[in-house]
């Protein structure tokens, strides 16, 4: 009855005209027939149409459809207005009253109506509707066909628009126009069809024409095939704008950005005005070659032929200058918009956001939301990483209960995917798990970020435990971001065995190359003592950026190798590469781990002065640990009172690590009185200061500071060596009595004590924080961790072979000497990673110079 209603108000709002008696016999003989035509279409609300057929019926076929004007004289009434009709038609179930009214009306049959009937049925979401009228008109010419094919285009049903294109061409009156090829090159699924597709267009003369050239041009620049895309561009006998800037788009498309702006300066010097699409497409190809000049001489072009009022080229130089954190100039581009669209405050939010203003991004946002511009997805994805980086809990869930209210979390999973890292990166990992766990759909972006987020948070068991579960998901396949996430975890573990298998996998994929897997490759081998191989892979990679640099750099500067860093960062500049704030704090602390103090003031100083770098808290921390590692105390602590910023916990935590080494009380005090206030839940500030009480037999303070640790309701992080041995890690904790080798290990030391005091061996008391007798204190040195990892080594492995030891405390002085006396002893190479850098320990020498 719906539908009855619908049509019967259609029909009413319209003049209606009687036909002559014949017409009125022809359209009783067309009820019947459009009936079963309409009986023939599938579909719930067929049926419900039938009243309106007996209503059409009578509509034509009543004979007092006469009006009688004033003065008696009767007239005709005007035809029905099917254009008006037509435009009406803005659902399903009224287009079909009217397609039923066209079959009464005899006109169905015609090809234009025909054609435009299935176009509109496309149009609305109906292509088996579209595709019904389609096969009921005879006769079919070009047009009708190509109508087909681009409705099955615009509803995504590409193999059909492939198929019905098939069909065209088998039948041998009709061929394909210069219309036919443009929606269907749209449709091609791989460059095989492409390929065929194009040769019917070359053997139909068709090549060369503007639009299917600019078409076969996009196809290629699809399939990265750019410089097929290129030979077609460069002989097309005529190049509208359109071709130009599909030529362009294909470039940037295939990371030609080079070429692209070549191009861009041909078209310009062949006198071809840049657009608006011509714009948006290269100005992110400024950001790509880091050329803000060219950006901001693409913003005067803008200016000069009065293009920055559309919105499109707005939001792009929007863009473009968040990416070179020219935030001004972005924000006075947004200023100046006289309209703005949803994609406006969205770039807006996301350039603050990406350049680490949160507050201004949130800002923003309550802005955008005063203004009633309803955000989506993109808004919330740039929502969620601000609230992370603002470190706000409450924000945090504020954000999650907005989403929450929106039902957004259950319907799309890019969301889910927001919040898990939101929750992740603010440290709240239980609460990321428990999303990522109700997640209904989860992708191999969902899995990556719950990875990241473990990795990140030092949790690398967990993380490398998610991967395994990953892995046996057989509709998830690891991509680029899982093993950029899992390598770290690696490496943290020291776990070069299963780092070395994921590298495998890698290399299987053609991921090996790739300048972000290369470099936590790197960054894995470096970490796990593998110096070697971290810089055979280095110089496989690209390095036209600063990542790779920075890693080698880096692992250098952990195994001491302070002289090569510097080399290593002289040859990037070499090479052209810019350093940024990553290069300078890997470069500092390699000084300060190899006691390059005058180097590491020189560069320090070279960063802010000649590549206008301001330095962060943390490139402070580590001058500070530099003057402290070397001695410096009273340099460091001054040091500390000249910087611009407060200090955190970083800097005031490299002067009290410093104090323990070199022994001052006073100093450590007041550094661990500042600790206390920036940081008081770090358990292992509590630890330093109560060592460097213990060293001096001060045990009133040590009982101090641990009942203030208790009291806060903090523990000591318990100390652990782990070995990786028949691809099973070994992990000993101080103390260890519960192994299965547990007898033949503590034997195994008391011989090679024994073998080490012959050679001069004293144990040091003073890392023994336990008020005991010195028997007690020489049992509780031989049990550390460290010793019983490499006393079951060494009971496990052949004589000779290397031992890999990883802590996760830093070395104690006399453990250090104890495994130089070791290797000495065993004809050992035993490199251990402490929490600070490596060791490698060999014929009684340790890398590190006795300097860590």
């Amino acid at each position: 009855m719906l539908l009855f209603g619908c049509a019967k108000r259609l029909v009413k709002r319209l003049p209606i005209s009687c036909q002559d008696e014949q017409r009125h016999v022809s359209a009783e003989v067309n009820v019947a027939m459009s009936q079963r035509f309409l009986l023939s279409f599938k579909g719930g609300r067929s049926t419900k149409s039938l009243p309106f057929f007996s209503f059409c019926c009578k509509l034509y076929s009543s004979r007092s459809c006469n009006e009688v004007l004033s003065n008696g004289v009767a007239r005709r009434k005007k035809e029905i207005d099917f254009e008006h009709l037509f435009k009406s038609c803005t659902k399903i179930y009224i287009l079909k009253c009217l397609h039923a009214l066209l079959v009464v009306s005899g006109k169905a049959q015609s090809i234009f109506i025909g054609t435009r009937l299935g176009n509109l049925y496309a149009h609305l979401g109906d292509v088996s509707l579209s595709l019904k009228t389609f096969c009921v008109i005879e006769n079919k010419d070009a047009y009708i066909w190509n109508s087909m094919i681009s409705s099955y285009v615009r509803n995504g049903n590409f193999r059909e628009s492939l198929n019905c294109l098939n069909e065209m061409l088998s039948t041998a009156d009709v061929k394909p126009d210069f219309y036919t090829f443009p929606p269907v090159l749209k449709a091609c699924g791989n460059i095989l069809d492409g390929a065929r597709i194009h040769c019917w267009a070359s053997k139909l003369g068709l090549e060369w024409d503007v639009f299917v050239a600019a078409s076969l041009v996009h196809m290629y620049c699809r399939f990265q095939s750019s410089t097929v895309a290129f030979k077609i561009f460069k002989n097309m006998p005529f190049r509208d704008m359109g071709c130009w800037n599909a030529m362009i788009s294909g470039f940037c498309q295939n990371g030609n950005a080079i070429e692209a702006l070549s191009l861009l300066n041909e078209m310009r010097l062949e006198g071809i005005k840049m657009d608006s699409v011509t714009i948006a497409t290269v100005l992110p190809i400024c950001g790509q070659l880091d050329d803000i000049v060219h950006g901001m001489l693409i913003h005067l072009y803008v200016i000069k032929h009065g293009l920055e009022l559309d919105v499109f080229v707005s939001n792009a130089l929007i863009n473009m200058y968040a990416r070179f954190g020219e935030l001004r100039h972005a924000q006075k581009v947004f200023d100046d918009m006289i309209v703005r669209d949803l994609i406006s405050w969205n770039s807006l939010i996301a350039a603050y956001e990406q350049n680490n203003v949160p507050e201004k991004a949130l800002k923003y946002f309550h802005e955008m939301m005063v203004n009633e511009i309803q955000p989506d997805l993109l808004t919330i994805v740039s929502l969620a990483s601000s609230t992370a980086q603002t470190k706000s809990f409450h924000c945090c869930r504020s954000i999650h209960g907005f989403i929450l209210r929106r039902c957004w979390i259950q319907e799309d999973v890019i969301v889910c995917n927001a919040v898990v890292d939101m929750y992740a990166k603010l440290g709240f990992i239980h609460c990321s798990r428990k999303v990522f766990d109700e997640m209904l759909v989860k992708d191999v972006v969902s899995w990556n970020s719950m990875i990241s987020g473990y990795a990140q948070n030092g949790l690398a068991s967990e993380a490398i435990e998610l991967y395994n579960m990953m892995k046996k998901c057989d509709d998830v396949a690891p991509n680029q971001g899982t093993w950029v996430s899992i390598l770290p975890a690696y490496a943290h573990l020291g776990a070069l065995r299963e780092g070395m298998r994921t590298h495998g996998h890698v290399f299987r994929v053609a991921l090996n190359l790739d300048v972000f897997v290369g470099t936590s490759l790197i960054d894995l081998y470096g970490k796990c003592g593998r110096l070697d191989d971290a810089m055979s892979l280095f110089y496989e990679v690209p390095r036209m950026i600063t990542v790779p640099w920075n890693a080698i750099i880096s692992c250098h500067g952990i195994h001491g190798n302070g002289r090569v860093s510097l080399k290593l960062f002289n040859d990037m500049l070499g090479e052209g590469v810019k350093p940024d704030h990553v290069t300078f704090l890997s470069l500092l602390s390699a000084c300060s781990h190899s006691g390059l103090v005058d180097e590491g003031k020189r560069y320090f100083h070279m960063m802010e002065q000649e590549f206008g770098i301001k330095p962060v808290l943390k490139h402070y921390g580590c001058i500070v640990d530099m003057f402290a590692r070397a001695g410096r105390l009273e340099t460091a602590y001054r040091f500390i009172k000249s910087m611009p910023l407060q200090p955190d916990a970083s800097v005031w935590g490299a002067l009290l690590g410093a104090c323990r080494i070199h022994g001052n009380v006073e100093l450590g005090k007041l550094a661990s009185d500042n600790l206390f206030e920036v940081d008081p839940e770090n358990v292992g500030y509590y630890v330093v200061l109560s060592n460097i009480y213990a060293n001096y037999g001060k045990w009133e303070g040590v009982n101090e500071v641990r009942s203030l640790a208790r009291d806060r309701g903090l523990k000591k992080t318990p100390g652990w060596s782990s070995i990786e041995m028949n691809n099973k890690i070994e992990v000993f904790y101080t103390g260890n009595q519960s192994h299965p080798q547990c007898h033949e290990i503590y034997e195994e030391l008391s011989i090679l004590t024994a073998k080490m005091k012959t050679l001069g061996y004293t144990p040091d008391y003073t890392f023994v924080l336990q008020d005991v007798m010195d028997d007690e204190k020489e049992q509780i040195l031989t049990s550390h961790s460290e010793r019983l990892a490499i006393a079951y080594g060494i009971l496990n492995t052949p004589h000779r072979s290397p031992l890999r030891i990883y802590k996760n405390l830093r070395v104690c002085g006399d453990c250090h000497n104890v495994t130089k006396l070791i290797s000495k002893i065993t004809e050992r190479e035993i490199i251990v990673r402490d929490s600070n850098r490596f060791h490698h320990f060999k014929d009684g020498v340790c890398s590190c110079g006795d300097y860590w």
